[in-house]
C-alpha cells in the first residue's frame, strides 16, 4: 500500500470511530446514572416542555432500575409526559398500568383523573383548538370514555381534591353527548326517517334529563309523531314540552373546562416533579 492509500485508510478509520462516538454518545452519557439522576434529569425536561426527552428518560428509569420509588414514580409522571405529547393511547395504558401495579397508592386517583382527561381531548385536534367548533356532532365514543373513567374517580375516590372537576366535566359531557344524539335524530328527520328521529329523542329524553338538549329532543318528537300521524303521542310530547318550560328545566349552562390546564396544575399540585 502506497502512502496516500494508508493516509486514506487511516481517515476513514477516524470518521468511522468518529460516528460510534457520536451515536454512542447518550448511551455513554446515562451509562453511571443512578435512579435519582435519572428522575431529576427527566422531570427538568418534562418541566421543560420536552416531552419526548422525559419519556425516553422515564423509560430508560424504568429498565434499569425497575423496582423503587423512582421506577414507582416515573410511571405515573410518563402518562403524563404522554398526554403532553398528544400521545393519547400511550397515556391511557401508562396510567392503566400504574393504577394495576399500584392500587393503593395515594396518587393512584389522579391516574383516573388523567385516563379520563385524555379521553376528553382525545377527539380535540389542533384546529379544533382554536376555531369554534360544535363537537356533539363528532363520534361520542370518546366522549363515553372520559365520563366513564371521571364516574370512576367520583365513585372511588369521593372526596378527592379534583374529583370536584371531574363532576363538573362529567355534566358537560352528559349534555355534550345529549346533543351528539339529538343530531343523529335531526338527521334522520331530514331523511324523512321519523320513527327513527322519535325514537332517538325519546332515549335522550329518558337518559339525559336535565341536559339542555332535551328542549330540542321534545320539538324533534312532537314533528316526527305529527309527520307519522300519531297525534296522541305527538299532544303527549308538547305537553312534556311546554311543562318542562315553565318550570325553567332547560336553563342550564355549563361551559367546556379548562381541560390542558388544569391536568398541569393537578400534577404540580401533587409534586410529581420533585424528587
Amino acid at each position: 500500500m502506497n502512502r496516500s492509500g494508508y493516509i486514506l485508510l487511516l481517515l476513514v478509520f477516524s470518521l468511522l470511530s468518529g460516528c460510534v462516538s457520536l451515536f454512542g454518545e447518550e448511551e455513554d452519557k446515562t451509562r453511571n446514572w443512578s435512579a435519582n439522576r435519572f428522575y431529576s434529569e427527566a422531570s427538568t425536561a418534562l418541566n421543560e416542555g420536552d416531552y419526548q426527552k422525559a419519556i425516553k428518560y422515564y423509560e430508560m428509569l424504568e429498565a434499569r432500575f425497575p423496582f423503587g420509588k423512582y421506577a414507582m414514580q416515573s410511571q405515573l409522571d410518563i402518562a403524563y409526559a404522554y398526554y403532553k405529547s398528544d400521545e393519547a393511547d400511550s397515556a391511557i395504558a401508562a396510567a392503566d398500568r400504574f393504577i394495576r401495579t399500584n392500587p393503593r397508592n395515594p396518587r393512584v386517583d389522579y391516574a383516573y383523573y388523567l385516563k379520563g382527561l385524555v379521553n376528553f381531548n382525545r377527539s380535540v385536534d389542533f384546529i379544533t383548538r382554536f376555531l369554534p367548533t360544535d363537537l356533539s356532532q363528532r363520534d361520542s365514543g370518546a366522549a363515553n370514555e372520559s365520563f366513564r373513567d371521571f364516574g370512576e374517580l367520583v365513585r372511588r375516590f369521593p372526596d378527592s381534591e379534583y374529583s370536584k372537576d371531574a363532576r363538573v366535566r362529567m355534566v358537560y359531557l352528559h349534555n355534550l353527548v345529549a346533543q351528539h344524539e339529538v343530531h343523529i335524530a335531526s338527521y334522520y328527520m331530514k331523511k324523512g326517517a321519523y320513527l327513527a328521529a322519535a325514537n332517538r329523542c325519546k332515549e335522550v329524553v329518558e337518559k339525559f334529563q336535565r341536559a339542555p338538549a332535551v328542549e330540542q329532543a321534545l320539538e324533534i318528537m312532537v314533528k316526527a309523531y305529527t309527520k307519522l300521524e300519531l297525534p296522541k303521542l305527538a299532544e303527549d310530547s308538547q305537553r312534556v314540552l311546554e311543562l318542562n318550560r315553565e318550570k325553567g328545566a332547560f336553563t342550564q349552562n355549563v361551559d367546556k373546562p379548562e381541560d390542558r390546564s388544569m391536568a398541569r396544575v393537578v400534577w404540580e399540585k401533587l409534586g410529581l416533579d420533585e424528587n
